[in-house]
């Protein structure tokens, strides 16, 4: 069973005082978010407040416009300006990239793209350290050696690190670039589509590794058009459609045939649930 003590320190925490009544802002918070791109209204007035700690997902056909949220989280897309909007995360409107990197740690298709060169996996996680696609005249600190040790032992990825990333398998690539994103401790890993091209053993492995950083107390942000992505430890669930979130709510309300049919207009949609995860069947 996955505890926090039985996880190595990848954050370090400060307790709170007892009689400190300070609620934290939330880690992001939208209201009436609307992102045009070439003329093409590509988000329609998304609100939405997530916590941080929260596992979440994101479900939605292809073209809802996951991608494009994700995109207005990392600052690639920029809202349009309306006098009641909130934009806010950790609340703050502002922030320099950098530093939104290092809160927020993103794995996504394109990122993997980028990093299909020929660097070693581990080069490719240290490199999260500095913002940059593998290193070039880069200082790295014993500080940061020691740091990727223990998260390459905590992924179960140790044996791989000398491989070059070009000789990876997707699901072996992914773990690596799991591993980039949490070298800054960030309060919430968002993941764009996380098994897309993967086996049947990757995706085991897969899920195995996302439910271990779960567990050790980071947010998940997950962001799929396959119901069987969202591992047990997410308990609310976002339907996204015509780049509007449609429902949101506790997994089991909002993961229901009926939703499911509606959602990706398929008819006769089955949903059964197993150990914690979920299949729709039937159609």
């Amino acid at each position: 069973m996955l505890t926090r003590d039985s996880l190595p320190q990848l954050r370090q925490c400060t307790m709170a005082s007892a009689h400190d009544t300070t609620v934290p802002a939330p880690l992001l918070e939208f209201r009436d978010v609307t992102v045009m791109k070439e003329g093409k209204k590509v988000l329609d007035s998304l609100a939405v407040t997530l916590l941080e700690g929260e596992h979440i997902a994101i479900l939605g056909p292809n073209g809802a416009g996951k991608s494009s949220f994700i995109k207005t989280i990392t600052r690639e897309y920029y809202p349009v300006n309306r006098e009641d909007m909130i934009f806010r995360i950790w609340g703050r409107e502002r922030w320099h990239v950098f530093d939104l990197r290092a809160l927020l740690g993103v794995v996504s298709n394109d990122l993997q793209y980028t990093f299909t060169r020929e660097i070693s996996a581990r080069e490719a996680v240290i490199s999260g350290f500095f913002s940059s696609v593998g290193l070039f005249s880069q200082h790295v600190t014993c500080e940061m050696e020691e740091k990727t040790d223990r998260i390459l032992e905590f992924l179960e990825i140790s044996h791989l690190q000398d491989r070059l990333m070009t000789e990876l398998s997707s699901g072996e690539a992914r773990r690596f670039l799991i591993g980039r994103a949490l070298v800054h401790d960030p309060k919430a890993l968002i993941l764009d589509e996380p098994t897309n091209s993967l086996d049947l053993h990757a995706l085991h492995t897969f899920r195995r590794t996302l439910r271990k950083v779960a567990g050790s107390g980071t947010g998940i942000i997950l962001v799929t058009h396959n119901l069987p992505d969202i591992i047990p430890e997410v308990s609310r669930v976002i339907l996204m459609k015509d780049g509007r979130f449609w429902k949101d709510g506790p997994k089991r309300d909002i993961l229901t045939a009926s939703n499911m049919e509606a959602l990706f207009s398929v008819p006769g949609v089955r949903v059964r649930e197993e150990e914690g995860y979920f299949y729709a069947t039937g159609y």
